[in-house]
């Protein structure tokens, strides 16, 4: 049986300090918390989910700071991720401080360092070969330069035949830029995976099934993430399947729906088929709540 092929996952790499405290933050004086610093970002968390979940062959392009590009690529190498990290001189790797409370919901505090500076002349259409598959974290789409290079993989994988999956990866940074800008800029895009609230900003519509169907009118395959709830997908402009989640007790929600993207795109690279795929993605995701940070 010939292997499938590889997933090329373009995106961040982000250093993550992830600080959990079972109090309410109290302002101007201390709170308790577990903190950790731990490797992160939703490109990278996607890659390392898709090889824990059957992909045998998974890339990440990602620009990095020199100030960690050695212990980003170990901790990618040690996952089954061939990292692919181009340093970056003049800024530090992105970092995280993820706010973490007694209900595992998560808040982030970001500065995107060197995430955001992928450059075209990082960008290769020459890296799509052996690809199956490309994952572009949405926050490339969220600054001119790496915009500009996540166009690029886009028309160069359309080119080549390669379908693209594309996860908004931001609500705040999504209403920051407007809907229909981003939608223009990931037009081409086979499958886009939204979580509830991405979905509503992108669509307007309160419903997630229902932004799942219209978004689907866009997008070849649609699958919206609704944490505890599980997913619904949809295509054609009409919803196909609803999956469940199998239930778990929650400490941190970060890098839940990395999770999903990188287990659903496995499977789907594996030849399962999209709500299969989907059961997949909902498993780790109830996997991924339940450890500290979104790596596996």
């Amino acid at each position: 049986m010939t292997a499938p092929g590889a997933l090329l996952v373009v995106g961040d790499v982000v250093t993550d300090v992830v600080a959990r405290h079972r109090t309410p933050l109290a302002p101007a004086t201390d709170t308790a918390a577990e903190i950790r610093t731990l490797p992160g970002g939703a490109g990278a968390n996607v890659a390392c989910w898709a090889a824990r979940s059957g992909c045998s062959d998974v890339r990440l392009l990602a620009r990095v700071g020199t100030d960690s590009v050695v212990w980003h690529e170990q901790a990618l190498r040690r996952a089954g991720v061939r990292p692919m990290l181009v340093p970056d001189p003049e800024a530090p790797t992105a970092s995280v401080i993820a706010l973490v409370g007694a209900d595992a919901e998560r808040t982030f505090l970001t500065d995107s360092g060197a995430a955001l500076r992928l450059s075209p002349a990082d960008w290769s259409p020459a890296l799509l070969d052996g690809a199956a598959r490309v994952h572009l974290s949405g926050y490339l789409f969220f600054a001119d330069r790496s915009r500009e290079t996540a166009g690029r993989v886009l028309r160069d994988a359309g080119a080549a035949g390669v379908a693209v999956s594309v996860d908004p990866a931001s609500a705040g940074f999504l209403a920051q830029q407007g809907p229909e800008s981003f939608l223009a800029a990931v037009d081409g895009a086979e499958c886009l995976l939204p979580n509830a609230d991405e979905a509503r900003l992108l669509t307007g519509r309160a419903d997630p099934a229902e932004a799942a169907a219209a978004l689907s009118r866009r997008f070849p395959l649609v699958a919206v993430t609704l944490g505890a709830a599980g997913a619904v997908l949809a295509t054609g402009g009409r919803v196909t399947d609803r999956v469940t989640a199998p239930p778990a007790v929650p400490i941190d929600s970060t890098g839940a729906g990395d999770a999903f993207t990188g287990a659903f795109l496995a499977s789907l690279l594996n030849g399962a088929a999209p709500a299969d795929a989907a059961e997949s993605g909902c498993a780790a995701g109830a996997r991924a709540v339940t450890r500290v940070g979104g790596r596996p």
